[in-house]
C-alpha cells in the first residue's frame, strides 16, 4: 500500500513552513517555526499517517519520516 508523500520546506515569501502533499502547491499545514513544525508532524499528515521530505532553508533535504513507523517500506535504508 503507498503512503501519502509531503515536504516540509520554508517558504521564501512568508517565511513560514510548508507542509505540502506531493503534487500539491497548497499547503496542508502552515507553522511559524521549523521546530513547532517537526513536533506537530504526526498530527499534520493525519490518521492515515504519511512520508515527510524534511528540507533545510537551502532547499537540501535534511531527512524523510514516516508515519506511523510501521507505513515505513522494509526494503528501504535506515
Amino acid at each position: 500500500m503507498a503512503v501519502d508523500k509531503y515536504t516540509l520546506h520554508k517558504d521564501s515569501k512568508s517565511e513560514k513552513w510548508r507542509l505540502e502533499r506531493e503534487g500539491s502547491d497548497r499547503a496542508k499545514r502552515v507553522f511559524d517555526t521549523k521546530s513547532e513544525a517537526l513536533k506537530d508532524l504526526r498530527g499534520a499528515v493525519g490518521p492515515t499517517g504519511g512520508s515527510v521530505r524534511i528540507r533545510k532553508v537551502d532547499n537540501t533535504i535534511q531527512e524523510e519520516r514516516t508515519y506511523p513507523r510501521s507505513k515505513d517500506p522494509k526494503g528501504s535504508p535506515g
